[in-house]
């Protein structure tokens, strides 16, 4: 495998278990706290300033947390429900949880009521920990469908309703002696369930063990391959309960010895970029699409200098491609250091990814080409692929990128194609099932331990991995033609003002397509055409925006065939929010209700 340009050979599957034989979470903590106590692990904003607490102050606060939960009746083998947004009580909490021998299970912020006595009842949670009031409501209102649901506690009450404790009474017991619980700690117990976003039905609760747990983040720095992750900084937005940002905060964090910035409110990512500089930096393909569509809408305030740019970008292209394969002349490397400096670095800066030194995009398919651009100005992205049953990553490369690819198998890590083209999966970050579903188990674990992923694949001829289909999710059309909607949707989110897309064709003779309009690209579109202050619904009619639209249409089909390309269009105003009828909480479409919403 090439790293950083220096070739280097991966552990074995067995050489990695070998690696983290016998560790668990807990036993991962206590050597982050030993080996640098006063090290800042987590920080967060406090009013205008920020606040920050050290290794030390974290496992003490663990420590009297294990204390009050046992108190609670939290023991080996029981289980917790959080649901809050990215706080540091969280990550308190769930460490905690699992210091008493039991799993933390995170909770959607937006989940309805419904949805909580679902999640709760089905994970048999006897604790709970609400982040406010407002959560706390949700628990009330189906409380009574919770019979083995026995406590109910707060982290910030705004008001002096009643609630069965406090999480400042947590941390007023005495500490618990941490080494003691860690080895009661096995590494066949469940760390946590992770709940699929429930896109195709209820949600599946993933069994994460701690094996699962300290082999996968193991595999991940084996693959990134820095002498020492301690003490780089990353942000911490995306929510707990899905399995990107529990594995690239939360877990690599206390294994790698991070510090973790807390951002509650996914909304402000960029704002808080800007002031952390993270050096790691996880984000879902709609948040680099909209800080890419942010930069250009500003460049396009002045033409000449968005011209400019896009030269610039032009001539990094090839430099880059050699830069990755550590293949560059003098000259090349010379031209690079003027273009970054004259171009590239200011508009890093303006982002806060000026000491960004690895970027990674999962969760969705990130269009090759936009890949390509970030990584033309410097920023070191790559795409991540796998599920919540991988424990997150199957494959990636973090340094030899190939865009239009989602990397290699990950160190200690086995992939292959069946003979469908469905790419399987296996090694220690493979799950141990779904809680209470032998059935569903049993479709996605053969008995040899490979996981089925439902996707269709191709591997190229040094084993990268190139996603081609969902199995369960091609379009069909009424003559038969089998469609890949996800290609499409891809080309469709390369037309400039398109932000969302959504192919349509199912039993249909055609392929058409809903197009949302990108609300940054639209706004700079506006302002350069004649129309400052026209609301986005306005431009979604606009016979100009349609005429741009088709221009990029038929561009954007060029590499399909005539079956395949979408043939119409709406353009809807309203962008589509992650956590709503057309999106899981990390953006992913979800088909059914799209289709239903928009029927007409």
């Amino acid at each position: 495998m090439l790293r950083k340009g220096v070739e280097v050979a991966y552990p074995t599957g067995a050489e990695l278990m070998a690696m983290v034989e016998g560790q668990t979470v807990p036993t991962a903590f206590l050597d982050s706290v030993a080996s640098h106590p006063d090290r800042v692990a987590l920080r967060w904003r406090e009013g205008d300033g920020w606040r920050e607490m050290n290794w030390r102050t974290y496992a003490e606060r663990v420590a009297r947390a294990v204390t009050g939960l046992r108190a609670h009746g939290v023991g080996p083998g029981g289980r917790v429900v959080l649901m809050m947004r990215n706080i540091p009580e969280f990550h308190v909490l769930d460490v905690a949880t699992n210091f008493c021998g039991a799993a933390c299970i995170s909770i959607y912020n937006s989940s309805s009521a419904e949805q909580v006595a679902y999640l709760a009842g089905h994970s048999l949670a006897t604790v709970a920990v609400v982040e406010d009031d407002s959560f706390l409501a949700r628990f009330a209102e189906v409380r009574s469908q919770l019979p083995l649901l026995e406590h109910v506690g707060i982290v910030r009450p705004s008001t002096d309703a009643a609630v069965e404790f406090r999480y400042d009474e947590l941390l007023a017991h005495e500490p618990a002696d941490l080494a003691e619980a860690a080895s009661g700690v096995r590494p066949e117990d469940l760390a946590t369930v992770i709940y699929t976003s429930g896109t195709t039905g209820p949600p599946k609760g993933v069994m994460v063990s701690h094996r699962n747990v300290v082999f996968t983040v193991q595999s991940l720095l084996t693959a990134l391959g820095f002498e020492s992750m301690v003490g780089k900084r990353t942000v911490s937005y995306l929510p707990m309960a899905h399995i990107a940002e529990r594995m690239s905060t939360h877990y690599a964090g206390i294994i790698g010895g991070y510090e973790v910035t807390t951002c509650p409110d996914a909304g402000q990512v960029a704002l808080y970029c800007r002031e952390v500089r993270p050096q790691i930096f996880f984000g879902v393909p709609r948040v680099w699409e909209k800080i890419h569509a942010g930069v250009m809408a500003a460049l396009a305030a002045d033409p000449d200098r968005l011209a400019k740019f896009q030269e610039a970008v032009t001539a990094a292209r090839p430099i880059v491609e050699a830069r990755t394969l550590a293949t560059t002349t003098a000259a090349e490397d010379q031209l690079w250091a003027v273009l970054d400096q004259m171009a590239f670095h200011p508009v890093r800066e303006m982002l806060g990814l000026d000491a960004l030194e690895c970027g990674v995009s999962s969760a969705a398919p990130i269009p090759a080409p936009l890949l390509s651009w970030y990584r033309c100005i410097g920023v070191p992205l790559s795409e991540l692929y796998g599920m919540s049953e991988s424990c997150g990553p199957m494959t990636w490369d973090a340094w030899r990128v190939k865009p239009g690819t989602v990397g290699r198998a990950i160190p200690g890590v086995e992939i292959r194609l069946e003979d469908d083209g469905e790419v399987v999966c296996r090694g220690g970050n493979v799950f141990a099932g779904y809680l209470d579903d032998p059935e569903r188990t049993a479709e996605a674990l053969d008995e040899h331990g490979w996981l089925h992923s439902g996707d269709i694949g191709v591997l190229d001829d040094e084993g990268y991995l190139r996603i081609v289909d969902r199995k369960k999710e091609l379009i069909i059309t009424a003559g038969g033609k089998n469609i890949s909607p996800a290609n499409l949707e891809a080309a469709l989110k390369q037309i400039p003002l398109i932000g969302q897309a959504c192919a349509i064709g199912d039993e249909r003779p055609f392929v058409s397509a809903l197009l949302v309009l990108d609300p940054d690209e639209a706004r700079a579109w506006a302002a350069s055409n004649g129309r400052v202050g026209a609301t986005l619904a306005e431009l979604a009619a606009d016979p100009e925006v349609h005429a741009v639209v088709t221009t990029g249409l038929a561009e954007a089909m060029d590499e399909f065939n005539n079956a395949e390309r979408v043939k119409k269009f709406t353009i809807l105003s309203d962008e589509w929010l992650p956590d709503s009828v057309e999106l899981t909480p990390t953006s992913k479409l979800k088909r059914r209700g799209i289709h239903a919403r928009y029927a007409a």
